[in-house]
């Protein structure tokens, strides 16, 4: 069989239902989670830690490569244990207690987080891209007082050290600062024991933030059992995937993806770092985008995956121009809806590589739906199929449940939601359903095989490239930009990134906004992929609809039809 190969779906469902009755691992049962039945794993490990230890048997395979540097599955390990029992020593580190780590993608982040997790504590993986304001936010919304950084972090967080009372641990670069250094800390404790800790699978092992509609980042509760629920999903149709090929892995023979994805999203934390732990897969770690650099690394690592945003493969196309990436056999994207036509030119450009797709959430610890293979070459405009066996989605209409082909919102139900935002109780009422549901806020519909389409969303985000963005958030910050006096902020289209921010612009009467310096004015506080790249100055009052919201969707639509008054 060549990699190219169509699969038959009765064969894929016979080895389903076959690992289903006669796996363990992949065993189902039920479980009461926060009052409602779930389906289960109910051999599943308790906590992540057992996902760590898996991870053990490949104990001499290299695990964690950035640049010249190499760490084993063994070495990764030793060295989070360490860290762990460093953190109990010298911090009064616990289960409960959150530790935010604030860095860009280098292995510390990754062992660090092993380290917290294993001790039964609370991870809280800041977004790199934010500036001094929005960490500032996060820190002081979730309360941690430990915080590893790395320089360029601990510049923006050392404004609001002393007002939060925060302890900085350095784990790359210099500077003046820091309480304590990373190595120092490794070097000074060689007690590789694994923590002994009693995890439950309901404990919170993360929060992660996420922008949404109302404005501030909103942190996302996530459990053990979500996220083991989540990695033992995808391994189930990976194993029911690679039995109907008659062996053949997704993951190929000697498996190695890059991370070109921030760790602070659930894409990469979950389907890169924490997956990798279960095929035993190399992770070659890149610290900042760079289509060129990655083509590069992929040849010369013999990389058989990646799994970035859309812009990013659509990025690797045109990087590669004539270089071949013949170890490549699987190129997946998650944060965003893939454009149709960049499955059929990924395709052209690499035929031993079969693009793929996944759409989950932060709140669903990113289990959703799945496509790849010949599903994805018949359906490129679908997000796939729910992902076996313990997840349930549903399009819901205000009269009821949708049937096939109505556009509604998308309901998803499995062990993997969250538990619900962190200090915002009304927010997490309107986004749960008392008997579990959680309101994804996109609608989509379903076809007649079961394939789900997401047609739009009903929450005010953008999303650019893989990143939500409130569009109130950035609304806020240009009400403060002197002469304006009615703001709008929307997505526009873009073919590479999916979406850039928009911004359209009334002014105060007999005041003047220039657009470049409103611009510069919000990247001053915002992160630049929140900053608009398209700004609009409208001559007359924005249209209001009857209670006196704007009618974003006038606004859009008039200012599409325009050039901008300024284009990045």
């Amino acid at each position: 069989m060549t990699q190219a190969a169509a699969v038959d779906p009765m064969k894929v469902f016979a080895a389903a239902a076959r690992i289903l009755a006669e796996e363990p691992m992949f065993a189902v049962g039920e479980a009461d989670i926060r009052g409602n039945t779930y389906r289960v794993f109910k051999n599943a490990p308790p906590s992540l830690v057992g996902i760590f230890l898996f991870g053990t048997q490949f104990a001499d395979k290299d695990f964690l490569i950035y640049e010249d540097e190499r760490l084993t599955f063994a070495e990764t390990w030793e060295r989070a244990c360490r860290f762990a029992n460093a953190l109990a020593r010298d911090f009064k580190i616990g289960k409960g207690d959150k530790v935010a780590i604030a860095m860009r993608n280098f292995p510390e982040w990754c062992i660090s987080y092993m380290a917290i997790i294993s001790l039964g504590a609370v991870v809280v993986p800041l977004n790199a891209w934010w500036k001094n304001e929005e960490l500032h936010y996060g820190l002081a919304d979730c309360g941690a007082k430990l915080v590893i950084v790395d320089d360029k972090r601990m510049e923006r967080i050392l404004p609001c050290k002393k007002d939060l009372g925060l302890t900085l641990i350095l784990a790359r670069g210099g500077g003046e600062g820091a309480d304590h250094h990373y190595e120092e800390l490794l070097e000074s404790c060689w007690d590789a024991s694994v923590p002994s800790v009693d995890i439950q699978p309901e404990d919170d092992f993360c929060i992660v933030y996420t922008s949404g509609s109302t404005g501030n980042s909103k942190g996302v509760i996530l459990t053990h059992r979500g996220v083991v629920s989540t990695l033992l999903s995808w391994a189930f149709v990976a194993s029911a995937l690679k039995e109907a090929r008659g062996g053949e892995s997704l993951f190929g023979d000697n498996p190695g993806i890059l991370l070109a994805v921030p760790l602070f999203h659930v894409t990469g934390s979950h389907s890169l770092f924490l997956m990798s732990m279960l095929i035993g897969r190399r992770v070659v770690m890149m610290y900042k985008w760079d289509p060129k650099k990655a083509v590069e690394l992929i040849n010369h690592h013999q990389l058989t995956n990646f799994v970035g945003v859309p812009s990013q493969s659509y990025e690797l196309v045109d990087a590669a121009g004539d270089t071949s990436m013949p170890s490549l056999l699987d190129i997946g994207s998650g944060g965003a809806k893939r454009p149709p036509e960049h499955v059929k030119l990924l395709k052209k450009k690499f035929p031993n590589a079969n693009p793929a797709s996944g759409y989950g959430l932060s709140e669903t610890n990113a289990l959703g739906c799945i496509i790849s293979l010949d599903d994805y070459q018949k359906h490129p405009d679908s997000t796939g199929r729910p992902v076996p066996p313990v997840t349930d989605i549903k399009i819901m209409m205000e009269e009821g449940e949708a049937q096939t082909g109505e556009v509604g919102e998308i309901w998803i139900r499995s062990p993997a939601n969250f538990r619900g935002y962190l200090n915002l109780p009304e927010e997490t009422a309107k986004s749960l359903t008392p008997d579990g549901w959680f309101k994804s806020g996109d609608l989509g519909r379903f076809d007649e095989e079961g394939f789900l389409y997401i047609v739009d969303r009903t929450k005010d985000v953008i999303i650019r490239g893989g990143e939500n963005i409130s569009s109130l958030e950035v609304e806020h910050r240009a009400h403060e930009f002197p002469g304006v006096a009615e703001v709008a902020a929307f997505s526009v289209p873009d073919e590479v990134l999916g979406e850039r921010v928009g911004l359209v612009v009334y002014p105060k009467p007999g005041a003047t906004v220039e657009p470049l310096a409103l611009r510069d004015f919000i990247a001053a506080e915002l992160a630049e992929f929140k900053v608009p790249e398209r700004i609009w100055i409208s001559p007359v009052p924005l249209p209001r609809l009857g209670t006196e919201k704007f009618d974003k969707r006038t606004v859009r639509m008039i200012a599409l039809q325009h050039p901008p008054a300024y284009s990045a």
